[in-house]
């Protein structure tokens, strides 16, 4: 099974699954775990009739291993891991104004305000000595050019929806530095490389899943013209939550890694020498984050063979930024 080159694999999230499918390269398809076609999955449009079933029912079997919305979302056990955020003694406590937002973006943050208070991410909170002001962004899209009224050729960019981001600075500024290693990504490449077949998946918004330490939550306190809230769990923009969140995956899944297993942040690559194999090891590790961990995972799978391309580019723009 291969993943069709040139697929952008950032734009293939499943947040909806009542909503559009998005379109997919030929080389994958949607497949539905449930019989209302609410709780999709992609595979690849290669798998014969046994395989497809195989695969699928590993997936039935482990559905809580799998995130469509943020509802869904159980989080890791804390026990096993909480995110801390420690000072620096020479840093005083910051309380930054709220940004102007333009009228455009009010919508977009009221939306995502409402999707992390329903999915108990974020909570109202009265009085911080930490409060970071709300940044939006464009998300990620496709560029046109246009012609403005002087005759001349502009980039316009083909955006339509926006990104909430928490303006940390000041407070990462603040933050002793966890400098616990990422793996190299060449050296994932290479022992990939000589494996046959690959089951590739993501974290479901992997870094909410982590919870924060009781005791730092009020640190990461933000305002934005609907209020002043605190997260629970951990959020994009913390400068220690790559580590945190490296170092969580490292623990949890130590057993599986280099044998059948490579994790770089959430990405997760299961591997095989071939298709039982690789199947044997997905089962392994869905099994461990049902029974054991409560991580959950979205955009699943990415199912296939080593020797296209399209192998090579899904490679690419996983671990090639």
């Amino acid at each position: 099974m291969t993943v069709n080159e040139g697929a952008d694999f950032e734009e293939l999230p499943l947040d909806d699954p009542t909503g559009e499918l998005k379109p997919l390269p030929s080389t994958l398809k949607y497949a539905f775990l449930d019989s209302q076609q609410v709780k999709p999955v992609i595979i690849s449009s290669q798998l014969n009739e046994e395989q497809e079933k195989r695969v699928l029912d590993v997936l039935r079997r482990n559905e809580q291993a799998i995130g469509w919305t943020l509802a869904d979302l159980r989080g890791l056990d804390p026990s096993l891991c909480t995110h801390r955020i420690f000072l620096e003694d020479e840093f005083r406590p910051v309380r930054e104004a709220q940004c102007r937002l333009n009228p455009k973006v009010w919508e977009a943050v009221k939306e995502e305000i409402l999707k992390w208070l329903n999915a108990e991410i974020i909570y109202p909170i009265s009085d911080s000595q930490w409060v970071s002001p709300v940044h939006v962004v464009p998300k990620k899209a496709g560029v046109t050019v246009t012609v403005n009224d002087k005759g001349e050729e502009i980039q316009t960019r083909l955006s339509t929806k926006w990104r909430v981001c928490i303006d940390y600075r000041k407070l990462n500024a603040a933050t002793k530095k966890d400098h616990f290693p990422l793996p190299f990504i060449d050296q994932i490449l290479d022992r990939l490389a000589g494996q046959t077949y690959f089951c590739f998946l993501d974290g479901y918004s992997g870094y909410n899943q982590i919870a924060i330490h009781p005791d730092d939550q009020e640190k990461t306190t933000f305002t934005c013209p609907f209020g002043t809230f605190a997260f629970r769990q951990m959020p994009f923009g913390l400068c220690n939550a790559p580590s945190t969140f490296q170092r969580c995956m490292t623990a949890i899944f130590a057993d599986f890694l280099g044998d059948s297993l490579e994790v770089l942040m959430d990405d997760f690559s299961v591997f095989g020498d071939d298709f039982d194999s690789c199947l044997t090891h997905l089962t392994k590790i869905l099994e461990v984050c049902v029974e054991t961990t409560g991580i959950e995972l979205g955009e699943i799978p990415f199912y296939g063979a080593r020797g296209s391309s399209a192998w090579a580019s899904c490679l690419g723009q996983r671990f090639g930024g």
